[in-house]
């Protein structure tokens, strides 16, 4: 059986962490080989006169295990890419760039692979450009899977540092009626082929009323916050926008969170620092990757506009006072201000949506939003304070038309309201960042944007 059991006396558990799947425990061989049975793919194959060896990876490590079996077990099937079940004694490797390898009895191939076919070549790298064309196979290059290894422990420290602060996991709905980015980049949903429900107008709605699929989970997490000290959701959220950029995707990742009874932008701007921080160590820990980010820059937005105009570089888009940041202007803000993490707080009021707290400093009339901006993508992280006053926020929804619609929104304020706020971090751009990777195609499983839907 496979892994080996704690209770054999021949075992010790590796304190380092496991490499393969298969050399999860040394081995002290003062008794005997242990016997094995394991399963993989293949790496390569080196056929020689006596001896056949390959190298076998099952999906845990960027690190393979060396095979050592007689010629005789050579097949015309076993070739790269094939999936091979192996059975044999785990021994000592005399080779010093492993500790172990294993003696094969018995090779059988599982699954074949024709390698002239396969789109993946042994010993050739293939850039990411190259294997998003096949989405369904790219998970067996070393590439791909190293990126879903670091993903999937990125997933993990998050939910582990939000559970060690004492945040309550929310699950969010995917469809809703509510448009909270106000952007109008909504994917609308409807059933397929079946009798439709129809209003009042002639419009026909599944829910009676328009449904679309989410774009944030923030005013699901406004209700919790009505009753918790902190909440957090973790799940995909979809744009609508007509984009193929290195930057957008019509479906990705979110993490968002709530704090009540707060007033400070610094308790915001602690909280995205800490889970930057604490996720970034799990993986500098965990993976090899060189991913060390520990430092940040905090200025206002009236700042990054003054640093921004008097630059000698063209922008394309307006730097005036008023004007949104766009990518460039925060790629050259972070650059300005050495490459680190920086916070941008106080933007202009009117650009921010109708929860975001007024600071009333007029006459530059700036809210209480922040943005934390990162090397090599621009924004990772916003948030901001929530307008807690009620006649504030009847005001602003009634000058956005909106107070009709988010009536519900002002009872939150009408009982037992409390100071908060919160923020939401692009899952894929914080692996964007900590890898280094340029397209965010390449640091989802299944990227969805215009006119792209594979699989």
């Amino acid at each position: 059986q496979f892994p080996p059991k704690m209770t054999d006396p021949n075992l010790t558990a590796c304190s380092s962490g496991p490499e393969v799947r298969i050399c999860i425990f040394l081995i002290r061989f003062e008794r005997k080989p242990f016997e094995v049975c394991g399963n993989g793919w293949v790496r390569s194959v080196r056929p020689q006169k006596e001896n056949l060896f390959l190298h076998v990876n099952d999906g845990s490590s960027l690190q393979s295990l060396q095979v050592v079996a007689s010629s005789e077990l050579n097949h015309r099937l076993l070739t790269f890419g094939s999936a091979v079940e192996i059975s044999g004694s785990l021994v000592t490797s005399p080779s010093r760039k492993q500790e172990v390898e294993l003696q094969a009895d018995q090779i059988d191939v599982v699954g074949e692979c024709n390698p002239v076919d396969f789109p993946f070549k042994i010993k050739k790298k293939h850039g990411l450009e190259y294997i998003r064309q096949f989405p369904h196979l790219r998970c067996r290059t070393n590439a791909f899977s190293s990126l879903l290894r670091i993903r999937s422990e990125a997933t993990a420290a998050i939910q582990q540092y939000f559970k060690e602060k004492g945040f309550i996991q929310v699950h969010t709905p995917v469809l809703t009626s509510n448009d909270c980015e106000g952007a109008g980049e909504l994917f609308q949903v409807e059933p397929a082929g079946q009798e439709k429900n129809q209003d009042e107008e002639g419009h026909q709605h599944f829910f009676s009323v328009p449904a679309y699929l989410t774009v944030s989970g923030q005013l699901h997490l406004e209700v919790m916050a009505g009753a918790f000290p902190g909440v957090y959701t973790f799940g995909p959220t979809f744009r609508a926008e007509n984009s193929q950029s290195r930057r957008h995707l019509a479906e990705f990742y979110m993490v968002e969170a709530e704090i009540s009874f707060t007033q400070s932008l610094e308790d915001l701007m602690k909280v995205m620092e800490d889970l930057f921080r604490s996720t970034t160590e799990h993986l500098l820990d965990q993976c090899p990757e060189d991913v060390a980010l520990y430092h940040k820059h905090v200025i206002t937005y009236t700042e990054a506009i003054n640093i921004l105009n008097s630059s000698s570089k063209k922008f394309a888009f307006k730097t005036d006072w008023g004007c949104d940041l766009q990518t460039e202007h925060e790629k050259y803000l972070v650059k300005h201000c050495g490459d680190f993490p920086l916070f941008v707080t106080d933007y202009p009021y009117a650009l921010k949506p109708f929860y975001a707290r007024d600071n009333q400093d007029q006459p530059l009339h700036t809210a209480a939003a922040v943005d934390l901006l990162v090397p090599g993508v621009g924004e990772m992280c916003g948030g901001s304070l929530r307008e807690d006053r009620l006649d504030l926020l009847k005001t602003r929804l009634a000058q956005a038309g909106l107070d009709e619609a988010y009536g519900w929104y002002l009872d939150l304020r009408r009982f037992g309201s409390v100071p908060h706020g919160g923020f939401g971090m692009g899952f894929e751009r914080y692996l964007q960042c900590v890898l280094g990777v340029d397209n965010i195609k390449d640091v989802i499983p299944f990227p969805r944007y215009s006119r792209s839907c594979l699989l």
